[in-house]
């Protein structure tokens, strides 16, 4: 039994439909049940799926329902960037996940996977692509978001050195893209440029990946016994004007996108502080924009040759995120 968290969002539906298409009976924790495709759900077969309503952070809740279940696999967070402090994510981003390794420790499950962020590796360049062994900083070092799950990944690592009987896979994604983006998630950077005939972006760019590729790379790390550690699961490094042209190139439409010069992004950044000291939540403050600004260089190559991880071309990712979004 493979009890899954985080199941409702984006690699959560993906990682359990691929799951269920492979015979693994999967045990889900969610705060509300209708928030599951029910598409993913009908593909369970009889006793192959328990959804458990709760709360995941809930010490107890949690270590009834890891009962049973040989691996664990988080796929939860808090991924909003309007957050003012790291505070407001550090409870799911970072205690829940040491929490849960140290319940899989009292119930002898063997395997813990955990999602993090490739943005805990500072950005290579495209002659020197990053691997997992690049420090964290740069722009993002001052991301609460990622700093939270920075937090994670090292109390999960020096966990992990004291109890090697739970084998810890950390699995650091760049920018998801594809089906069963229900909110939308990503999705809404996709249709932030859909058919509009004049675009502007930031300068920077970010290494996308379809989450199906993800997913699999979640699953390849259940298989291998050997795998451990952190690995990058980032895909193809594009600008944000190279993404919108191919994205145009996809949906069959014009569109005119230009770059916007640093200076102005910095000063819609601090525009963005001003508002956030008057008490209000904006995308646009300078810790956002200026990872906005920052082109992801990544060497995912550990992924692909360790735990398998396919290459799905990015147009393919594009077109299925409109078209589950057409069927809904």
């Amino acid at each position: 039994m493979i009890l899954l968290l985080g199941a409702s969002g984006l690699l959560g539906h993906n990682l359990l439909a691929l799951l269920l298409s492979q015979g693994q009976r999967v045990r889900c924790i969610v705060r509300d049940r209708s928030r599951l495709d029910s598409r993913v759900v009908g593909m369970a077969s009889p006793g192959q799926l328990d959804i458990v309503e709760g709360s995941i952070l809930d010490r107890a809740f949690l270590m009834k329902n890891l009962w049973g279940c040989t691996t664990a696999i988080n796929c939860a967070g808090i991924t909003d960037m309007t957050l003012g402090s790291v505070n407001e994510y550090r409870e799911v981003n970072a205690t829940l996940p040491l929490m849960l390794a140290q319940l899989m420790d009292e119930t002898g499950g063997h395997t813990l996977i955990d999602v993090s962020t490739a943005n805990t590796v500072d950005p290579g360049s495209a002659g020197s692509p990053a691997d997992e062994s690049r420090p964290f900083g740069g722009p993002f070092s001052g991301s609460f978001y990622a700093r939270s799950k920075r937090e994670s990944e090292t109390a999960l690592l020096e966990f992990a050195k004291s109890h090697p009987r739970l084998r810890t896979v950390i699995i650091l994604p760049g920018f998801m893209i594809g089906p069963y983006d229900r909110k939308p998630s990503s999705g809404r950077l996709l249709l932030t440029g859909y058919r509009k005939p004049l675009m502007a972006v930031p300068p920077g760019g970010k290494s996308f990946i379809d989450v199906r590729d993800v997913a699999a790379a979640i699953v390849g790390a259940i298989s291998n016994p050997l795998a451990q550690g952190r690995y990058l699961t980032t895909g193809k490094s594009l600008t944000l004007k190279e993404f919108y042209h191919i994205q145009a190139s996809v949906c069959g439409y014009r569109q005119t996108c230009f770059t916007l010069p640093r200076k102005i992004c910095l000063a819609a950044g601090r525009f963005g502080d001003w508002l956030e000291r008057h008490g209000r939540k904006v995308l646009f403050a300078s810790r956002n924009v200026r990872q906005l600004m920052v082109e992801e260089w990544y060497d995912d190559s550990r992924a692909r040759n360790e735990l398998g991880m396919p290459c799905t071309p990015i147009e393919r990712s594009i077109e299925d995120f409109f078209g589950y979004n057409a069927r809904k």
